[in-house]
């Protein structure tokens, strides 16, 4: 993500991403503190649509769920198929007649189940034992931080360390062309 403006080219929508001139008012090892910082922010008056909280440093958390055997993984593919054909049995009954609503549902549900375990098991198959085991991933910042303006930056920084919320790690300099001289205004001018 790019902290710099939308120009001319860039997608539409993304423009509220971006600011002309970020500078860093604090960064903080919580998502919580930054969101605390902003909030504090807030309080405050500050004009808080000129903020960002950037979560940056990724790490990819994957949490090892179970183990795979066949037998989870034609019971975890019967279950889905089951599910999704009685999905499909619940909408085709809408345009049925109300009597063969039950068989519609039985029909699709055992057809769905058969589709689930061989679905499943040609997936399984083709793994060839390289990953048996289950899991859930997720992608989490380790800190976050908060930028605004370059002409609200001092403001911010005077309010949040009145408020102790000061940076808790060293901010990141960003590579940025500095702002024209005469677009500076103080705040409150």
């Amino acid at each position: 993500m790019s902290l710099q403006p939308n120009r001319a080219g860039g997608r539409p929508g993304f423009a509220t991403l971006s600011l002309d001139y970020p500078i860093s008012l604090g960064v903080y090892e919580k998502y919580e503190d930054a969101q605390k910082a902003v909030d504090t922010l807030s309080d405050k008056e500050f004009p808080v649509q000129n903020v960002l909280i950037v979560g940056t440093d990724l790490k990819q958390i994957e949490r090892v769920t179970a183990r795979l055997t066949w037998g989870r993984v034609i019971l975890g593919g019967l279950l889905s198929g089951v599910w999704l054909g009685v999905f499909v049995g619940l909408i085709l009954s809408l345009f049925g007649q109300p009597a063969s609503t039950f068989g519609l549902l039985l029909f699709a549900a055992l057809w769905g189940g058969l589709f689930g375990i061989v679905w499943a098991a040609a997936g399984y198959a083709f793994t060839r034992g390289q990953r048996d085991f289950s899991s859930v991933t997720q992608v989490v910042a380790t800190r976050y931080e908060v930028f605004c303006e370059h002409k609200f930056a001092q403001q911010g920084r005077e309010i949040l360390a009145a408020a102790g919320l000061g940076s808790t790690v060293t901010p990141t300099v960003l590579p940025t062309t500095p702002p024209p001289p005469d677009s500076y205004q103080p705040p409150g001018v």
